[in-house]
């Protein structure tokens, strides 16, 4: 069962980064895009966690606040410094670099709670990190990336997203509800990025244009779109976690960015090359061989 969800968890964060995508190529506003992705995101953990009667007491609970201001660090800074690192570096080399925080939280599992790898799974694992590194190369892109700041932006978002993804492995093995941390961890993200939100409002009202306010409008449509799918992928991926090894779950996660490309091809089709094909083909494989 955990597979299925492990799975559906990589569907649903896929399409969050798909519908962020779109937003891109309508040329949405940035700010307002993560701000609406975190605010929907926010009431999703709210309910889940209401409905289980684990958010109130938690919301007392110092040690949920700290769970929920680390990985929502790691989530909120990690995407930052990502968009950051793009600035100076190819997506092509930037994005398999940053996904390295699998393997981390792959290793932690392993070697911090003791969970086993037979020689089968440690295969799928590798097809299925292949994959995510094979399905962000672009062919007429340069793999240099010269600038020293380059380094110290991925650097730190590879740690940053080893808090976002092994967080919650570690809330889960302290018996924190899972619902809870994220919603906190969302709602401190929100104010994270509203003041950047906002000063785009304030601009447009100071010198209104109708470009400007679809820019505005658009991000935080499919931002909130966005926020629902996020809100599914991670809870999802926070009960694969609750419910088998973590050292094979954070790889078939990791696997939303083929969702993305996929979903880009069908989109606006885009061709697919050699490399997303061979991508996929390694995806594949390597969830049967996990699953055998």
């Amino acid at each position: 069962m955990w597979l299925w969800i492990a799975i559906s968890s990589a569907l649903l964060f896929g399409l969050t980064g798909l519908w962020m995508k779109v937003s891109q190529m309508k040329q949405g506003s940035v700010h307002t895009l993560l701000l609406g992705l975190y605010m929907t995101g926010t009431l999703g953990f709210a309910i889940h966690a209401i409905t289980q009667g684990v958010l109130f007491a938690a919301l007392l609970d110092w040690r949920y606040w700290m769970a929920g201001a680390i990985v929502g660090a790691g989530s909120a800074w990690g995407n930052a410094l990502f968009m950051k690192a793009l600035d100076y570096g190819p997506a092509s080399l930037t994005s398999p670099l940053t996904n390295i925080n699998i393997v981390l939280v792959v290793m932690m599992g392993t070697w911090v709670y003791g969970e086993s790898l037979n020689w089968l799974e440690t295969t799928g694992i590798a097809l299925l990190l292949l994959a995510v590194a094979l399905i962000s190369i672009r062919r007429k892109e340069s793999l240099s990336a010269p600038h020293k700041r380059w380094y110290i932006y991925v650097a730190v978002a590879i740690i940053l997203f080893a808090l976002r993804n092994g967080g919650l492995k570690v809330t889960e093995e302290l018996h924190m509800a899972s619902a809870s941390v994220l919603f906190i961890a969302y709602l401190l993200s929100i104010i994270w990025f509203f003041p950047p939100a906002w000063r785009e409002w304030s601009i447009w009202r100071r010198q209104p244009s109708s470009s400007s306010l679809a820019k505005l409008r658009t991000g935080l449509v499919w931002g909130l779109l966005s926020g629902i799918f996020s809100y599914g992928g991670l809870q999802l991926y926070a009960i694969a976690l609750e419910t088998g090894p973590s050292n094979l779950a954070a790889p078939i996660f990791a696997t939303n960015s083929l969702v993305v490309a996929v979903g880009a091809i069908v989109l606006y089709r885009e061709r697919l090359s050699l490399l997303q094909l061979a991508a996929l083909l390694c995806m594949m494989v390597g969830l049967v061989i996990i699953r055998l």
